[in-house]
């Protein structure tokens, strides 16, 4: 039975991981979080970053960084968002955070959504910083974009406007809420943030 389970989940992985362009996701198994200004009331806001409804978004693009934390947590899961982001933007979609009100990259998974990251761009947009660098070098800045995000068990998928940048195995954090970031860059902030869908499918 173990064996069975296995290899669905293999299966699962490799349908996710060999799908072609992104799709929006339909299904009434889907959640969703964000859609078009809608959406702030399913998350607590930590920090000072400007949060508000723009141009049919979630924005923030003034502060010294904050993060909007779902209200509810998850553990297995698929997550496809559409966002908007500046070049100097330090962003990210952290997940199965320990700590929701404090969030951070040491006790979270974080798809990373930062162009410019000090050390190159190996754990930048597309990757996970401390946990997984990218398998092709991707940006955001200037354009919408896509990231969809598995999660089930020990495997970890992610792909950036279709392409797989990480797949990689880790069970440092099993479950916790979904936090979206608006960063600082140093002693200055970040480049705009703009969230214009957010869905989460329980597995």
């Amino acid at each position: 039975m173990k064996r069975l389970s296995k290899l669905a989940a293999g299966l699962l992985l490799v349908a996710f991981a060999m799908a072609g362009c992104s799709s929006y996701p339909t299904g009434s198994e889907w959640v969703t979080l964000i859609d078009g200004g809608k959406g702030i009331e399913n998350f607590n806001p930590i920090g000072d970053a400007n949060w508000r409804v723009e141009g049919g978004a979630l924005v923030a693009d003034k502060g010294k960084g904050g993060y909007l934390v779902s209200k509810n947590s998850y553990k297995d899961f698929e997550i496809y968002a559409e966002f908007w982001a500046d070049r100097t933007t330090n962003s990210g979609i952290h997940f199965r955070s320990t700590d929701p009100k404090k969030i951070a990259a040491d006790n979270s998974y974080e798809a990373n959504i930062f162009d410019m990251r000090p050390g190159g761009p190996s754990q930048g947009t597309g990757g996970i910083p401390t946990f997984a660098s990218v398998s092709t070098v991707v940006t955001a800045g200037g354009k919408w974009n896509t990231y969809e995000i598995y999660a089930k068990g020990s495997q970890i998928t992610m792909r950036f406007n279709g392409v797989v940048t990480v797949s990689f195995q880790d069970s440092k954090f099993a479950s916790g809420p979904i936090a979206l970031q608006f960063g600082n860059r140093g002693k200055e902030p970040g480049g705009a943030i703009k969230w214009r869908k957010v869905l989460v499918r329980p597995l």
